[in-house]
């Protein structure tokens, strides 16, 4: 039985009637099946669980809806099997207690005005979506409306000003966390995926600060960044560990050498190996990524760190440097077969492969095999309750 009232109903949560440690044998199970081909001569660590279950992620995004057509404004997740009905998940159960809150104030707050939500069918109304992230560590909040920027006229909505009205019922939220911004992002893009067309700063910033593993990082409402932090910790340590081995108290892994960080996102990689390389150089093709990436490394002091903009495919060819180690953490996707032919003709020893798709790992180590063996790899699991799964490989160069 599933101790979420929403289960069944929210389609973001498949396992919420299952016994946690039953998912993750069923998730190391799931993994081991797809990639058995390549890992009979690989040591196998198993799966490491997320350090917290409940209200373990840092980042939500609700969407504004109908559970019903014409029915009451809700907020929240789509309601399994469906690309319309939302159900107001005010009970979420990966969240912690100030996102309830903040979802129910906002869901109330624009029930109270009348406000209308954006519908998808006939391409009219202001409410779309509501993001909201917090610091695990930090405990800063940044909130974002997104709306569409065909603003409601109403006079109960124009009596004081419907969003600096928001914002004082939100400041009025008695929260574990610190609100530190709240936004109102304007998208009138006709899919239903967040599209930032203009950002303005309704209260405070428009950035909050989030740890891992003694680094700091500046976190923006649009920046990739791992959703689980502790759990992130996890498979950023597992990372550091597989690349130095037992040489990580004396460094000669890396010392003096250059690593790539293939699709590096927010550098987060990057710089954890920071310490220990000679240089290291990350590619990510989201330019606001690459900009984050290069404010963190100024943050954190990092003087070593490069981060270049641009499609993995072609940057490789632009690139001089030659890699004495690389790591690859692609999207869910994996990587281009043109790239990955590129980055086998380096030659580097070794290769770790952090995997957010089983399949697509699987897929990709068909084409490694040609030169490289997984020698070491572990699943971690970010995200309880769910599908998700996350897969670390280290890959030797097979000496033909």
């Amino acid at each position: 039985m599933s101790d979420c009232k929403h289960f069944g109903m929210c389609g973001g949560c498949a396992y919420r009637d299952m016994e946690y440690a039953d998912q993750l044998s069923m998730k190391e199970n799931e993994v081991k099946e797809l990639l058995k081909d390549y890992i009979d001569d690989c040591e196998w660590e198993g799966i490491f669980g997320s350090p917290e279950i409940y209200g373990y992620r840092n980042k939500m995004e609700f969407s504004f809806g109908d559970a019903k057509k014409d029915g009451d404004l809700e907020l929240g997740m789509h309601r399994k099997g469906s690309f319309y009905d939302i159900v107001s998940v005010t009970e979420c159960k990966i969240v912690d207690e100030d996102y309830r809150m903040i979802l129910s104030e906002t869901l109330s707050y624009f029930r109270e005005k009348d406000v209308k939500y954006y519908h998808r069918r006939t391409h009219q109304g202001y409410l779309r979506h509501l993001l909201v992230r917090k610091g695990k560590k930090t405990g800063e909040i940044l909130i974002d409306l997104v709306t569409t920027s065909d603003k409601p006229t109403d006079t109960i909505c124009m009596e004081k000003g419907l969003l600096e009205d928001y914002v004082d019922r939100l400041l009025g939220l008695k929260l574990d966390g610190k609100i530190v911004g709240i936004l109102n992002t304007v998208n009138d893009s006709l899919s239903d995926t967040v599209k930032n067309e203009g950002t303005e700063v309704l209260y405070g910033q428009d950035y909050f600060y989030e740890e891992l593993l003694s680094l700091k990082f500046k976190i923006t409402p649009f920046s990739f960044f791992q959703t689980n932090s502790l759990s992130a910790e996890v498979i950023y340590g597992k990372a550091r560990e597989y690349v130095l081995g037992d040489k990580e108290a004396s460094s000669d892994i890396l010392n003096g050498k250059t690593l790539f960080d293939l699709y590096s996102g927010t550098g987060t990689i990057a710089q954890l190996m920071a310490s220990v390389a000679g240089k290291v150089i990350g590619v990510e093709i989201v330019p606001e990524a690459v900009e984050s990436a290069k404010i963190n490394a100024e943050l954190n002091g990092l003087k070593n760190c490069d981060f270049i903009t641009g499609d993995v495919l072609k940057v490789l060819d632009e690139v001089s440097e030659k890699p004495d180690y690389i790591i690859l953490d692609p999207p869910r996707d994996g990587v281009n077969p043109k790239a990955l032919k590129k980055i086998m003709n380096y030659g580097v020893e070794n290769i770790l492969y952090i995997s957010c798709k089983p399949t697509s790992l699987a897929r990709d180590l068909q084409m490694l095999s040609w030169y490289y063996k997984p020698v070491k790899a572990c699943v971690v699991d970010q995200f309880p309750f769910t599908k998700n799964i996350e897969t670390i490989c280290l890959l030797s160069k097979i000496n033909k």
